[in-house]
């Protein structure tokens, strides 16, 4: 069901509406479990902060690479199959996770985590871009962002009391039921979106492939988009591990990366308002710019201890550790940047897509994402390993002198990012310079 409107409203179909409220219910589950996976990873199954790298990188990648063609498959079972199988391999996948702890098994559930995730992708950004029109995209995708994040929000808010009051592992049993209830949303509620569509094959989807890497913007902006993303993924691939082993284990970095989504939740859909007279690739510009304050704010923590010491006072009302409050401050550059891209690069993506394709080049959309992540988790695990290790590799009988000797320099991670983040920005916006003047040069052409 296509959205046909000629004026910009607020009003969509209810497929749209029940599609976000899943959404809602697998981004809990999801951020709840992906905020403590590489701390899962390395302190309850035992894989070295490398090795945790990969597994999770390499886990996040394909999340992100396999939706289009897990896609053909739910084209093929229909819809509503398509996501009772994915939240029931969700829950499954979930629930074992915290069952199990094998380095073996726990790849295994991983796995089946990742099938499950794959599915969702196309399906739930296939249905919004579907179901609104030409003029009401960018709200379309703003709500559905805006939702994602409350999503996120609510997962990322429960998960501490969880991993601090009975245990790391059963935060996986949290994202298992989460899962359950979209699940039976799915099974219950929800009703197929368009029955008569024709299903996408395994070579449809190849196709659609080739025909993005054939179109050089769109690659091009993906590739530079992903330089905005490796920085994004390290509030779940380094900060994490970094808070907890700079300030403890009753430290909350799970409170910290919920500054991201509270500020997406906040400004997104005013931003993308204010800004929808420009065009895609110049707002998200002005995301790129603001990307790489974010990682000097969090290099800045311990510069800003030197000067404060261990308390800074908030308004007189309560103190925070100099990390905390970079952090936060980094953090919130963060979601504003996020603000300004990723709302408008689903947009540019779905102007992009063929009619009838919509499903199959949203789940590409993601792309950024298969390689930001690859890099992101990756380079976060040997930095982390250089800069920050993991407190079980030091030698025994340090002083608290000598341990706090090891990390010195631990805020040097973030300059890492810094220069990404510039090098993205400085990209874009060469991008944006040579795709103006060719379409100029084709709008001359045209005339004469």
């Amino acid at each position: 069901m296509d959205s046909t409107g000629t004026q910009e409203s607020w009003k969509f179909p209810k497929e749209f509406w029940l599609a976000n409220l899943m959404e809602l219910c697998e981004r809990a589950a999801y951020y709840g479990f992906f905020i403590v996976l590489t701390l899962y990873l390395t302190d309850i199954v035992g894989f070295d902060d490398k090795a945790t790298g990969v597994v999770a990188g390499v886990f996040f990648a394909l999340l992100y690479f396999f939706p289009p063609f897990v896609g053909a498959i739910g084209d093929k079972i229909g819809f509503k199959n398509g996501l009772i199988v994915a939240f029931s391999l969700l829950a499954i996948g979930y629930f074992f996770l915290g069952v199990f702890h094998s380095k073996a098994l726990v790849i295994i559930f991983l796995f089946i985590v990742l099938i499950g995730g794959s599915f969702i992708k196309p399906l739930i950004t296939g249905t919004v871009a579907k179901t609104s029109s030409e003029v009401n995209k960018a709200r379309g995708f703003s709500l559905f962002y805006w939702v994602v994040n409350i999503g996120a929000f609510s997962g990322k808010t429960v998960v501490p009391s969880i991993r601090q009051g009975i245990g790391l592992e059963y935060v996986n049993f949290f994202s298992a039921g989460m899962s359950l209830i979209a699940l039976i949303l799915a099974i219950t509620i929800f009703k197929p979106l368009d029955v008569n569509r024709t299903s996408k094959t395994i070579k449809d989807v190849f196709n659609a492939l080739v025909s993005i890497f054939s179109t050089p913007r769109l690659i091009i902006l993906t590739i530079i988009v992903a330089g905005f993303w490796v920085i994004q993924h390290q509030l779940y691939a380094t900060m994490p591990k970094y808070v907890i082993r700079l300030l403890g284990e009753e430290a909350k970095p799970e409170w910290l990366a919920n500054v991201n989504p509270l500020v997406v939740v906040l400004f997104v859909v005013l931003i993308t308002q204010i800004f929808k007279k420009y065009k895609a690739v110049t707002a998200m510009f002005i995301g790129m710019v603001i990307m790489p304050l974010s990682g000097l704010a969090m290099a800045f923590s311990q510069s800003l201890e030197s000067i404060t010491g261990s308390e800074v006072s908030i308004l007189g009302m309560f103190t925070l550790h100099p990390l905390t409050v970079m952090m936060i401050i980094g953090i919130g550059i963060q979601g504003l940047a996020e603000c300004f891209i990723s709302p408008r690069f689903l947009e540019y993506f779905a102007i992009q897509a063929p009619h009838g394709q919509e499903g199959v080049y949203m789940g590409f959309s993601h792309l950024h994402s298969f390689f930001s992540a690859l890099a992101g988790f990756i380079m976060s695990g040997f930095l982390l390993d250089r800069y920050c290790p993991d407190p079980k590799t030091l030698p025994e009988g340090l002083t608290e002198l000598q341990r706090a000797a090891y990390y010195s320099d631990a805020h040097l991670i973030w300059y890492y990012f810094v220069a990404i983040a510039a090098v993205a920005a400085v990209a874009l916006l060469i991008f944006n310079i040579v795709t103006k003047r060719i379409d100029a040069n084709k709008a001359l052409s045209s005339k004469i």
